[in-house]
């Protein structure tokens, strides 16, 4: 019982590594897209991708949080003692990322748009660093057993913590330029796709050179991760890096359908990879998992729990995802019309060629909002 719970614990945090860290990534391109003008298209892009779905991503860190302090409260009370500034930075920057997020939607002047657009931005590679950070605190056993508090200085600024934060922040980038790739084909913007396209062979390229690295900073810092990367994760450590040189591959000849399937593989077996060679260590070397399990009855009230989540809310999040990629979401906020990316309303019945989610708007309005910001823009020249 105890390791089917510490696999449900596994398997959600893959979960947030896919579509969390893809989110997270959309944000890193957000970041280096450029000014108003260049950044525009680019930007519009990333708006439509993940702007259905943004919100849903973090339901799978509530997850990670319920079944680790129910089921394992030793280590979530030694984890959350001690790494509680990364934590703290890593939950102010989610709530900064996502109101920002939603206000640039809204907001008219362009001063504000690129406000919340920084904001915005920089919490999206903030919080990926910080949960790397936090996996490199563990990993080195710098988070002491029994419930205790450790350093929280050194548990989380330290060789394996920076370089687990780096590659958190290009491997969230690498993932989501793929999906930013598959999505831009969808929607007939052709220059995006070879945009994005780019943007994720030279992330793909990165992550592997701060993982060769890293493999260093782990064997002098973190020996029984090491060890256990290199001999019983092994397996599935060469299968996240053939999976991630096929995509790479794949990219190039510009099969977009099994590029994002390979990605989603070769990222999905870089988080297992840790989980086996940490085992059966929650705490390495210092707490496992059955020494830190919660009683029996709690286990299989966990399990009932996961059981009846399964049945009743991952229905929804399928049927989410599937209308998304199918563009049958309507797109959130409301146009500006001082916004390059923005394009003019045209009615279906004259244009069918048009994307079926255009919303059309009477000139009547169009025309008052452009007054409006006109009369909000003046005072400022």
């Amino acid at each position: 019982m105890i390791t089917t719970v510490a696999v449900v614990l596994l398997a959600a945090v893959v979960a947030y590594a896919l579509f969390g860290g893809a989110d997270f990534g959309a944000g890193f391109w957000d970041l280096t897209a450029g000014g108003p003008e260049r950044g525009a298209r680019p930007r519009a892009v990333i708006e439509r991708s993940i702007g259905p779905v943004w919100e849903a991503n973090h339901v799978w860190l509530i997850f990670i949080f319920v079944v680790l302090w129910t089921a394992f409260p030793e280590a979530y009370a030694s984890i959350t003692l001690t790494l509680f500034v990364p934590l703290m930075i890593a939950a102010l920057g989610i709530v900064l990322r996502g109101s920002s997020f939603a206000f640039r939607k809204v907001v008219v002047t362009t001063r504000n748009r690129r406000l919340f657009g920084a904001a915005f931005a920089a919490s999206s590679v903030l919080v990926p660093y910080c949960m790397g950070a936090i996996v490199g605190g563990i990993a080195t056993g710098r988070v002491p057993p029994g419930g205790q508090a450790g350093d929280p200085v050194d548990s989380w600024i330290n060789p394996t913590s920076v370089v687990g934060g780096v590659l958190a922040v290009a491997a969230a980038a690498y993932l989501s330029a793929v999906y930013l790739e598959w999505d831009a084909r969808r929607l007939g913007q052709t220059d995006m796709v070879e945009y994005f396209r780019r943007r994720a062979v030279a992330a793909a390229v990165t992550v592997a050179v701060i993982a060769a690295a890293g493999s260093f900073v782990l064997h002098a810092d973190a020996d029984y991760l090491f060890d256990g990367l290199t001999t019983r994760a092994l397996p599935v450590l060469i299968l996240s890096g053939a999976c991630g040189a096929g995509a790479v591959l794949l990219l190039v000849r510009d099969a977009s359908r099994g590029a994002r399937a390979l990605a989603l593989v070769a990222v999905a077996a870089a988080v297992i990879s840790w989980g086996v060679a940490q085992w059966p260590y929650v705490l390495p070397e210092t707490l496992t998992f059955t020494a830190a399990a919660a009683p029996p009855g709690t286990l299989t009230a966990v399990l009932v729990a996961v059981a009846l989540a399964a049945l009743i809310v991952l229905p929804g999040f399928v049927l989410l995802y599937v209308l998304d990629q199918r563009g049958l979401l309507p797109e959130e906020g409301v146009d500006d019309p001082a916004d390059p990316a923005v394009e003019p309303a045209v009615d279906p019945a004259v244009d069918p060629a048009i994307d079926h989610r255009a919303r059309r708007r009477p000139a009547t309005a169009s025309a008052t909002t452009t007054d409006s910001h006109d009369r909000i823009e003046e005072p400022g020249r």
